[in-house]
């Protein structure tokens, strides 16, 4: 089965996500049919190294063998079971461990499928819970310049990203945006630290105004994705933890892409030292091998729901929550965490890292070249508006996977990658760049 074949067949019957259609007319898709280590192959054998990690997701490499074993183990077990009424063995350990991560703090976990469903769960978790409290007034959020929280109409509608979101505008329900706190929008000669101090700065003079009506700030916590990697000081999480609880706000911390290592702790927020009231996790939890997400609250959030009243509990599901398989990709995925320190392994391979780029980021087309754990990011100086589309076809011919955001390349692998495919990335990325 050759790539042409499987091409023709998708484009007759997949609609793909992101994606114009008719540019594939003369954007030819790339058939995987197999993944290994950080490696997709296609039907021709033709190889490409994942370094944006399959959106993210993928933290230990295609076709684990540790992940694979734990799923087939569970297959053999059980599948799936509603969790509505029932329970089962692999959902109670999974949040009796991410309760343990947050150190109890976040001991209640409330699943779903993907990112943006969890999203809209906190919003209607936070928006729900000052309804219980006799607080229905406080029933709008805010969020930062330029996040990204999903694409579904809640959480679009707290996502500050114009191509996703303008042609829905009618549809969705007015939020807030405050100014960003990344460093790239900083004044010259402000540093990252003082610019955060700014920005924190606006947000407290927005609460102040509107804290009575605003039900929560939701933030992607330190690199803020879509919008094209921004990153950020700490300082601005502490502070934004700190006006969230004078002006009575919850704070809900985005940590879908950002979690489970990526900025070089677990957790992002762990940076700031603070917890927020409501945490979204997602992609890699499972490593990308299962759909799954879930909310992490309070206690005093959960309490809040706690009633004999059917109505004042929180009436909301999904079909798959917790779902068997995909609960024991995420044990797996812990296991592997704890069992080889991934952590700690990690700030060795983004030193090295970071040594080899220099000459990326000392590229005469290049500014603004960053770094946040396992994240790395850089602006290319163009005026093609095709640049995205235009960089990922020719990195494929470097036998990389690069998908640009607008104008900003950026580097998310898996944590297996090794110092000769950190080399094989750095030097096809300035292949690529110099022909461009």
């Amino acid at each position: 089965m050759n790539n042409k074949y499987l091409q023709e067949r998708s484009l007759k019957t997949v609609w793909h996500p992101c994606t114009q259609m008719k540019q594939h007319e003369s954007m030819p898709l790339i058939p995987i049919v197999r993944g290994q280590g950080v490696w997709l192959y296609d039907s021709e054998g033709k190889r490409y190294l994942d370094a944006i990690g399959s959106w993210w997701v993928n933290l230990f490499g295609h076709a684990n063998p540790r992940i694979n074993a734990a799923i087939r183990d569970q297959l053999d077990k059980l599948e799936h079971v509603m969790l509505a009424g029932f329970t089962h063995e692999s959902v109670v350990e999974l949040s009796e461990r991410l309760r343990k991560l947050v150190s109890g703090k976040l001991g209640h976990c409330f699943y779903s499928s993907d990112g943006a469903s969890a999203v809209e769960i906190a919003l209607k978790m936070s928006f729900h819970y000052w309804h219980n409290m006799g607080h229905p007034e406080k029933n709008r959020f805010v969020s930062l310049q330029n996040d990204y929280h999903g694409e579904t109409l809640g959480a679009l509608s707290v996502t500050d990203v114009a191509l996703f979101k303008d042609i829905y505008a009618s549809l969705l329900r007015p939020s807030a945006h405050v100014p960003t706190p990344d460093w790239r929008y900083a004044a010259e000669g402000e540093s990252h630290g003082d610019y955060a101090l700014r920005a924190a700065a606006a947000l407290e003079a927005y609460l102040a105004q509107h804290h009575t009506e605003t039900a929560a700030l939701i933030v992607e916590p330190l690199v803020q994705g879509a919008a094209g990697m921004g990153m950020y000081h700490p300082d601005y999480l502490k502070l934004a933890r700190a006006l969230c609880d004078k002006y009575k706000v919850h704070m809900i911390a985005d940590e879908i892409a950002v979690g489970f290592g990526r900025t070089g702790t677990l957790f992002a927020c762990e940076q700031a030292d603070i917890v927020p009231d409501l945490l979204c996790l997602g992609k890699g939890l499972s490593a990308g091998y299962l759909p799954l997400s879930v909310v992490m609250v309070t206690d005093v959030v959960y309490n809040a729901f706690y009633h004999d009243k059917p109505a004042s509990g929180f009436l909301h599901s999904h079909t798959h929550a917790g779902n068997a398989l995909a609960c024991r990709a995420a044990l797996a995925t812990l296991d592997i965490f704890e069992q080889d320190k991934v952590i700690e392994a990690n700030r060795i391979k983004a030193s090295y890292l970071n040594h080899a780029a220099q000459p990326i980021a000392f590229h005469p087309g290049v500014k603004n070249f960053r770094n946040c754990g396992m994240i790395w990011a850089f602006d290319v100086e163009t005026p093609d508006p095709d640049f995205s589309g235009k960089f990922f076809q020719a990195a494929l011919k470097q036998e990389l996977s690069l998908r640009p955001l607008g104008n900003t390349v950026y580097f998310m692998p898996p944590y297996s990658i090794d110092e000769q495919e950190m080399d094989l990335l750095v030097a096809g990325t300035l292949r690529t760049l110099d022909s461009w």
